[in-house]
C-alpha cells in the first residue's frame, strides 16, 4: 500500500481527478458552522483540498481559520476563490510534520479517508497534540467499505475501528452517530462526530 506523495495529489488536482470534491461546502458542515458563535476560534482544516469549508468560514468572519495540505495546487485554488485568505494561514505541509500553536477546533472533511490506513492511529495521536485543552475535532467519517479501496483512496471504515483508535488517546467522544444531513451520494454512509481533548 503506497504512501501518497505531494506529486500524486498535485496531479489529481491538476487533472480534476477527485470525485469527492462537490464544488461547495457540504450540508453537515454548513449546519454545524452556522451554530458556532465564537468567531475568534482558532480553526484548522487539514488535508483541506479545495476547502470550500475554509472559504465559507473566512467569508463568515472566522478570520483565524488555517488550512493545511500536502499539495500546493488546492491551496492555490482556495486563494484564487477567496482573496482575503491570509497567505500565512495556507499551510503547504505534511499534516504529520505540523509544529504550530494548538487549535480550538479542527475540522475533518475527507482527509482521514484519503490517508493510508496504516496512518490512522498516527492521525488521532497528531490530532490530540494539535488541539488545545477542551479543543474539539469535528467532522465526518465514512461508515462503509469501498470496492475500489485496493486502488487507493477513498478508504472506508466503521464505528468500532474508529473507537479503537480513539481509546488510545486523551480524546473523548462527545458524539459519534449516523449523519442525518449528508449529501445524497454519501447518505447512510457517514458518521458525524465530535471529539474533545
Amino acid at each position: 500500500m503506497e504512501f501518497l506523495s505531494e506529486q500524486y495529489w498535485n496531479n489529481r488536482y491538476l487533472t480534476n481527478n477527485f470525485g469527492w470534491d462537490i464544488g461547495q461546502i457540504s450540508t453537515p458542515f454548513k449546519f454545524y458552522f452556522e451554530s458556532l458563535t465564537n468567531k475568534n476560534l482558532r480553526i484548522l482544516i487539514p488535508g483541506a483540498g479545495n476547502s470550500y469549508e475554509a472559504e465559507w468560514l473566512m467569508n463568515a468572519g472566522f478570520k483565524n481559520t488555517f488550512v493545511c495540505d500536502l499539495a500546493k495546487e488546492p491551496l492555490s485554488n482556495l486563494k484564487s476563490r477567496c482573496l482575503i485568505f491570509p497567505d500565512n494561514q495556507l499551510l503547504h505541509s505534511n499534516f504529520f510534520d505540523l509544529n504550530i500553536e494548538p487549535f480550538d477546533l479542527i475540522i475533518e472533511q475527507t482527509f482521514f479517508c484519503a490517508l493510508n490506513p496504516m496512518l490512522r492511529q498516527n492521525y488521532f495521536n497528531k490530532m490530540q497534540s494539535l488541539l488545545k485543552l477542551n479543543g474539539q475535532l469535528v467532522g465526518l467519517l465514512f461508515n462503509t467499505v469501498f470496492d475500489s479501496e485496493k486502488n487507493g483512496p477513498p478508504y472506508g471504515g466503521n464505528l468500532n475501528e474508529y473507537l479503537n483508535y480513539i481509546k488510545n488517546t486523551t480524546l473523548k467522544v462527545i458524539k459519534m452517530e449516523p449523519c442525518y444531513n449528508s449529501i445524497e451520494p454519501r447518505a447512510n454512509r457517514e458518521l458525524f462526530f465530535i471529539l474533545q481533548n
